[in-house]
């Protein structure tokens, strides 16, 4: 990660705080803002694309006006911390759709995960269903956000 770190100049740096906020702007509209013609933004923007450093672009939804407005996070310790029984774990994360977010920690537990629900009765299905269940679940904590004090995409300031 460290080479690609090194191929971005201020341009690209440019590139990626515009399209953190605005991932629909047009080629045209971008090179005006970054100070650049078309052409070399849209081969800087092309190559970020190739090399990884931008993965895709997607819609954000309001979850609240969607009726999931109920977010946990849940501390999981597992049984077993071999490398084996971790991407097993992980694999098994990625077909829940309620977790959010999923982040191995160093610390008193394996896992903390983000999982958004439409509400306590549909999350306690989840956890009794599908986080309890999760391969080498040994115990969960849950703590509820009461609100969302903070929640966007990271824009790329840093460098």
């Amino acid at each position: 990660m460290g080479e690609v770190t090194s191929d971005i100049d201020g341009f690209d740096r440019k590139i990626l705080d515009v399209i953190a906020v605005d991932g629909r702007i047009t080629v045209t509209d971008l090179a005006k803002r970054i100070g650049l013609s078309k052409s070399p933004t849209q081969a800087r923007l092309r190559r970020l694309e190739e090399i990884g450093v931008v993965r895709g672009y997607r819609a954000l939804f309001d979850p609240i006006l969607l009726g999931r407005d109920h977010v946990a996070f849940v501390e999981v310790k597992l049984s077993d911390t071999r490398e084996s029984a971790l991407a097993t774990f992980n694999a098994a994360v990625t077909r829940i759709p309620e977790i959010e977010q999923c982040h191995l920690i160093a610390g008193a537990f394996d896992y903390l995960l983000k999982v958004r629900t439409s509400g306590m009765g549909s999350y306690r299905l989840v956890l009794a269903d599908r986080l309890s269940t999760l391969p080498h679940v040994a115990s969960t904590s849950t703590y509820v956000a009461m609100q969302a004090v903070k929640e966007e995409a990271i824009a790329p300031k840093a460098g």
